[in-house]
């Protein structure tokens, strides 16, 4: 049966986390997603873990209802700041965050300006829950400028690796070292032609 037919209002974020090399992280990262204290949600769903080692860069795509995907992303972001050090990440690719992206996309049922919504309220509440977290906003979540990724990363000199400390973000302090920078968005609707059942994996484990 389809997600439509069960009446779910879907939507997914494709977590880009700057570690790949550490398997054991990315998992911990992943399952985090899924729900705490062995208390698994059933309208979350961790769908795919890509992991580059070059890059030292993954990329988890967590697909839930609306009104779970936000708490679902931010158990996974916490767990991401907590194991992951800035300082110390190494990689080709250019990634300035231990949370670099956090992307939500609509699938079933939902409009663009819910995921916004979602996505503003998730780095509303990362930077209260996490000292030294800096978000820059685009897309729907960017109000009123609804300024584009492109857009934000060429003002924010994104692939250079600069000195970040006299940034002012949208949301937060200044970018700390340890933590780096997160950009939250809403991203604009693909065609996600997809059939999604909601049962919770019980444990994620990612591709070596």
């Amino acid at each position: 049966m389809s997600s439509s037919g069960l009446g779910l209002r879907l939507a997914a974020c494709l977590l880009n986390i700057s570690e790949a090399r550490r398997k054991h992280i990315v998992e911990k990262i992943a399952n985090a997603a899924l729900g705490k204290n062995g208390q698994k949600h059933p309208e979350v769903s961790v769908l795919n873990i890509f992991s580059d080692q070059d890059y030292n860069r993954s990329v988890i795509t967590i697909a839930a209802s609306i009104d779970a995907l936000g708490n679902s992303v931010l158990a996974a972001c916490l767990e991401a700041f907590q194991s992951i050090d800035m300082q110390v990440q190494e990689g080709i690719h250019p990634c300035l965050g231990a949370v670099d992206l956090i992307p939500i996309y609509p699938l079933t049922d939902v409009g663009v300006e819910e995921c916004g919504a979602v996505a503003r309220s998730l780095a509303e509440n990362l930077v209260l829950h996490v000292p030294g977290c800096s978000v820059f906003l685009f897309g729907e979540a960017d109000l009123p400028e609804k300024r584009t990724l492109v857009q934000r990363r060429k003002q924010l000199g994104w692939f250079t690796r600069r000195d970040f400390s006299a940034l002012e973000p949208d949301l937060g302090a200044a970018p700390a070292r340890r933590c780096g920078l997160t950009e939250g968005q809403q991203s604009p609707d693909r065609d996600c032609s997809i059939s999604l059942g909601m049962k919770s994996w019980s444990s994620v484990t990612a591709d070596s």
